[in-house]
């Protein structure tokens, strides 16, 4: 008996923009609408729509009647290969946090008002916490966030209190001031706390990854049984496990200099802006 094929779906807008830039590999770092076509094998109408979008969002730039990369896609090439490296460096190190704890362990960074998760490291009760590699979770009411901006510019505060403070539990920290103040806390003593602020039964404990400036990511620790004094006997090794990570990317020396006290160095700023720019190629598909 004969069995009746399904026609093939047509390619969607994200694949014909991968198409178009895939024209552009090779050794011509300009082309025509014309070219681009041919390569592609898009439409002349589709194919002069997504450059149109591509050289809005900077992903391309035009020069008169010519295509080239812009700089978005060099900005993304470079911190995709930062991200590959910090997850190299930190991969052996969360593992062995896991085992050491047997604790739910992510590696997560800062993205404006929120955090993703760039590593998920599961135990035994890793389905009660519903994250995910790639997820996004509020800065304000996760470990993570808080540890990364505790240690970052006021700029970054103040991005996450315009989004507002909603709650997701009922103890979520929703007033300006109490943040504010757990941030200060958590530059005190290094260490930050979610006490169950984003799901009911988890609580987490994290640590930046960062030197003398600013940090670039955490590391956190989830648990589900346990309060305040598991949260505390868990922070030693999970701190620990920052600075190793640290340590990997960077040697001992910058380590060494750590201070309580983030300045704002231009490198510290120069990596913050290159860590906006990658995340936000996460929400590409925004403007399809």
């Amino acid at each position: 008996m004969e069995t009746e094929l399904s026609p093939q779906a047509p390619p969607s807008l994200l694949e014909k923009a991968a198409s178009v830039l895939g024209a552009f590999e090779g050794p011509d770092p300009r082309l025509s609408l014309t070219e681009v076509v041919r390569r592609s094998g898009i439409p002349r109408s589709s194919a002069h729509r997504i450059l149109d979008q591509l050289v809005r969002l900077r992903w391309l730039d035009r020069e008169g009647r010519d295509y080239r990369m812009g700089m978005r896609m060099l900005e993304l090439g470079a911190l995709a290969a930062h991200h590959n490296r910090l997850r190299r460096a930190a991969l052996p190190l969360l593992h062995d946090l896991h085992e050491r704890t047997g604790q739910l362990v992510h590696l997560s960074v800062l993205d404006g008002a929120e955090v993703v998760c760039l590593e998920r490291i599961g135990g035994s009760e890793a389905t009660a916490v519903p994250s995910r590699v790639g997820g996004r979770m509020p800065a304000y009411s996760t470990a993570a966030g808080k540890a990364v901006l505790a240690f970052s510019g006021p700029d970054a505060v103040e991005r996450v209190l315009a989004q507002g403070l909603r709650p997701r539990t009922a103890r979520t920290l929703v007033r300006p001031l109490a943040l504010r103040a757990e941030l200060a806390a958590t530059r005190e003593r290094g260490i930050a706390f979610d006490r169950e602020e984003s799901f009911r039964g988890v609580s987490c404990v994290a640590a930046p990854l960062r030197g003398a400036g600013r940090a670039v990511a955490a590391v956190s620790l989830s648990a589900v049984r346990g309060g305040e004094r598991e949260l505390v006997r868990l922070a030693p090794p999970v701190a620990a496990c920052a600075r190793a990570v640290w340590r990997e990317l960077y040697g001992a020396g910058r380590a060494a200099r750590a201070s309580p006290a983030p300045p704002p160095d231009r490198e510290a700023a120069v990596s913050e802006r290159a860590m906006d720019n990658m995340l936000g190629w996460l929400r590409f598909s925004e403007w399809m």
